[in-house]
């Protein structure tokens, strides 16, 4: 059985497939369902309460995503990790980020900038509590540093680019989720210099602190033998 499941309840309009594909997802990212763990539809039907079809279903879009690994006759798993792997994703959300930056720090407006700024200072209050070594910040800190991100790259104006970011963003999450973890001074440090960056709209210097940043987390996971 898997730890603390969500019971299927769904939105108004929502196909039980969808409500599905989201909890196990959420599930898989955040390390619940850890890396190489085998997903029998048995349990997973008594955990999540959906019928064996719909998981399919829902575990096929996951195949998709390269997050679940179908074994033909002998079901489905959790994609496992490898070193290899987090370095693809981490050069790919290099390219990505980096080209949506430039776009976005030349379209930007005042209102788009509040938003930076203000998702920094939210991220920063986390940071702040990760230091004081407050243990409940975790979560919230990974999700301040996931808006963070993704909103210096919000007015870069292509929808295309934000979705295939955002894919390849969700992969590389779950690594920062389960070996990453929090690099203490070095990444606040970087996070102003991004948020500096994008109000001084300097593209070129924010492209160089992401990439310091991004391998520097890689470094940082590798090192640390989680992986």
């Amino acid at each position: 059985m898997i730890a603390s499941p969500l019971p299927v309840v769904l939105e108004p309009g929502e196909a039980a497939s969808e409500r599905a594909w989201r909890l196990i997802r959420a599930d898989i990212l955040r390390g619940t369902l850890a890396p190489g763990r085998k997903l029998r539809l048995e349990g997973l039907r008594d955990s999540y309460g959906v019928a064996v079809g719909t998981l399919r279903e829902s575990l096929s879009r996951l195949v998709a995503e390269r997050l679940v690994v179908a074994e033909g006759q002998r079901g489905f798993e959790v994609s496992s990790f490898s070193a290899q792997e987090l370095r693809d994703l981490a050069q790919l959300r290099l390219l990505l980020e980096g080209h949506a930056l430039e776009h976005a720090f030349r379209a930007g407006d005042v209102e788009w900038e509040g938003r930076v700024v203000a998702a920094h200072h939210k991220l920063s209050q986390m940071q702040r509590r990760l230091r004081r070594a407050d243990a409940g910040a975790l979560d919230p800190w990974r999700r301040a540093d996931s808006e963070f991100h993704r909103t210096l790259i919000s007015a870069c104006g292509s929808r295309t680019l934000m979705a295939t970011h955002a894919t390849i963003f969700d992969r590389y999450l779950r690594y920062q989720n389960l070996a990453l973890g929090f690099r203490g001074e070095i990444a606040i440090e970087e996070h102003q210099a991004l948020m500096d960056s994008a109000v001084r709209r300097d593209a070129a210097r924010a492209r160089e602190i992401l990439a310091a940043h991004i391998l520097g987390g890689v470094d940082h996971a590798l090192a640390s033998g989680a992986i």
